[in-house]
């Protein structure tokens, strides 16, 4: 018997598609509906919140496929090195790359830690309003971003940064980055769009170091066994409802801004909170 039931896994990865790309935070939503479902947070069931968040962000290979597998067709500048003229034609992953090496580093030192914060629907709470709070002035700050303004290797950096705070469960990726990218004179498509890709390796780097430690557990081949089918309906669920997500999330982030999120984020941060400060339980 596997730590989650399929109707379970179901649940929680259609959650998960449906806000992975949302500025609501995907993570706290999954811990709230496993708090919800009255499901046990083991080791496996924290491993599987990041997994099937790989099979969401496959999602965004396939609707961008074109602009996700390209190359710099413009010449290099004249007289660059070799070192600089490869970096120029892999540009986009070069950037990429770049805007990843914050969260990798930071992921790796305060693992334990981060799995501590997974736990905990309070964090998830406080974070929720917070950025809540946050959301409903965030167009009135940032919003100055220009289409001429270039992705540099700079910009690329400090959105990974602001990548890192998002490793608090009820921050959101999606709204860390996005902002990140708001901040560094970005329009609120574009900045959008890059941190879809920047999704995909985040989180097959997440992914991978989570079956790893997962492995490495006492027993870990047995609890992987006995939970495939867990991962595999939870990636393919995950998958097809982000698809729809992503397309929705473009067209009204770009037409309404971000204040609709950030008052649903204070709604269910206050309404969780409020029943976790009475005594009221999470399970239905």
């Amino acid at each position: 018997m596997g730590d989650l039931t399929t109707f379970e896994a179901i649940v929680i990865a259609i959650i998960e598609g449906l806000t992975e790309f949302l500025p609501v935070s995907s993570t706290g939503h999954m811990i709230i509906t496993q708090n919800m479902l009255g499901v046990e947070s083991t080791e496996f069931v924290k491993a599987f919140t990041f997994i099937i968040q790989f099979g969401a962000i496959l999602s965004v290979v396939v609707l961008y496929w074109k602009r996700f597998f390209r190359l710099n067709r413009k010449p290099a500048p004249e007289g660059a090195s070799a070192l600089r003229r490869f970096l120029h034609k892999y540009d986009f992953y070069w950037k990429l790359l770049v805007a990843f090496i914050p969260a990798a580093v930071l992921g790796l030192l305060f693992s334990d830690l981060i799995d501590e914060m997974l736990e905990s629907v309070e964090v998830v709470a406080v974070t929720l309003i917070i950025g809540g709070v946050f959301m409903l002035f965030c167009d009135r700050i940032f919003n100055k971003g220009s289409e001429e303004t270039e992705l540099t290797e700079k910009r690329a950096f400090w959105i990974g940064m602001f990548q890192c705070i998002s490793m608090i469960p009820g921050v959101s990726r999606s709204m860390a980055t996005i902002v990140g990218g708001m901040a560094q004179k970005l329009t609120r498509k574009a900045a959008a769009e890059f941190s879809f890709f920047l999704a995909v390796p985040t989180m097959f780097a997440a992914t991978l170091f989570k079956l790893l430690k997962l492995f490495m557990e006492e027993n870990g081949t047995e609890i992987l066994a006995a939970n495939l089918p867990a991962l595999l309906i939870g990636n393919v669920v995950a998958f097809i409802v982000a698809l729809l997500a992503i397309k929705f999330f473009i067209s009204f982030v770009t037409k309404y801004g971000f204040k609709a999120f950030g008052w649903y984020r204070i709604i269910v941060g206050g309404i969780i909170l409020a029943m976790l400060l009475t005594g009221h339980s999470l399970s239905i």
